[in-house]
């Protein structure tokens, strides 16, 4: 589905119908009640409005596996947990040394340290039954910890100017949804409304909106009285999932993949902004996240995970090379008003799926090896 709406969005902003493809996107939607206005084009609706939904869904998963799952002990933790650090870091340097003499291209610096976890994870499910279980958690793990990451660097980096009565309505809203947390209501439909009004609120402090998905999702409940009923965060993630992965994620890729390549020459590949993403996501993510697990394990600082090898260990570190939604999302914050749009796109196009095939090539011959 991502990589069909991509190809997709390319197609159409390289046809005649480039300008009905941009004319869509820019098409201005409003909301207003009373005094209270909400005015953006539609590309933003997706960006500030369905990713606070996937934001939410990652807020979920973050809450679950810190709780109860892959990441619940600290012995779990400090592999995915480092090798996480040295994958935001190095791809982030790799960005930096290509756009060092251009300062007006150093925003940029976070859009090759993320990692797109659904895309990611696809590619590794493709291997089959032959991935190890404790691969596919480490992956899952270390890509976590990377949006952890996303969400920390977007609230300090990529704010504008701060609204404190905003955020102090936020604050209250968050004190409100803590108290029905506490007092153990397990229907949805409180968290969920209580969850939009401060989306609206963190909208108009400055601060992105996204994040109020995140604070919400951490409100809801994971752990219930014993009984057979389904515990609030799990039937929420359960009912998200199938609209993230087949709705959210593919309008977020059409929306933002659709990169002109009108007018662009060989000097386009080499141009600063999309080489140290390109280079950051695949070079940079690969040698910082496996040369940190090898440090790790061989420092016994972590235990080797059960049933991998060192070549599964290095394709599932080009498999976090893979940036894609969540790197042109960044994209989008660091560069919202600027000339950036197609060697951004290029370059985590390149990255990502540069990425992809090594990844999944290494990981394919490192199973294939095993069998045999």
């Amino acid at each position: 589905m991502l990589i069909g709406a991509s190809v997709l969005a390319l197609l159409l902003a390289n046809s005649p119908l480039a300008s009905h493809y941009t004319g869509f996107l820019d098409t201005r939607l409003e909301i207003r009640v009373g005094a209270l206005e909400i005015a953006k084009p539609l590309l933003l609706w997706i960006n500030d409005g369905l990713m606070a939904i996937f934001f939410f869904l990652v807020g979920l998963e973050m809450k679950r596996e810190f709780v109860e799952g892959e990441l619940s002990s600290p012995s779990r933790i400090v592999l995915p947990g480092v090798a996480a650090v040295g994958g935001m870091a190095v791809p982030a340097l790799v960005y930096v040394a290509f756009n060092w003499s251009n300062p007006e291209n150093l925003d940029g610096w976070a859009i090759p340290a993320a990692t797109d976890i659904a895309f990611a994870l696809a590619v590794l499910s493709m291997l089959g039954n032959r991935v190890p279980t404790s691969l596919k958690a480490l992956l899952l793990a270390i890509a976590i910890f990377d949006d952890v990451g996303a969400i920390i660097i977007i609230a300090l980096f990529y704010t504008k100017e701060l609204s404190v009565e905003a955020l102090a309505g936020a604050a209250v809203v968050l004190v409100a949804l803590s108290a029905i947390n506490l007092a153990g209501v397990k229907r949805l439909a409180p968290y969920v409304l209580l969850g939009i009004v401060i989306w609206v609120l963190v909208l108009k402090s400055g601060v992105h909106a996204t994040l109020a998905g995140v604070v919400t999702a951490l409100a809801v409940p994971l752990r219930t009285a014993p009984s057979s009923e389904e515990p609030p965060l799990k039937r929420a993630e359960h009912a998200l999932h199938p609209w993230v992965a087949f709705a959210v994620l593919p309008l977020f890729a059409f929306a933002n993949a659709g990169v002109s390549f009108a007018g662009m020459g060989l000097s386009a590949l080499v141009e600063p902004v999309k080489l140290g993403i390109s280079l950051g996501l695949f070079v940079g993510k690969q040698i910082g996240v496996f040369g940190v697990i090898w440090l790790a394990i061989t420092f016994k600082l972590a235990s080797m995970p059960r049933d991998a090898t060192w070549q599964s260990l290095y394709g599932v570190a080009c498999l976090t090379g893979i940036g894609f939604t969540m790197s042109l999302f960044i994209g989008s914050l660091a560069f919202e008003h600027s000339d950036f749009d197609a060697p951004i796109r290029l370059g985590v196009i390149i990255g990502s799926l540069a990425s992809t095939a090594v990844g999944y090539t290494v990981l394919r011959q490192a199973f294939g090896q095993s069998e045999r």
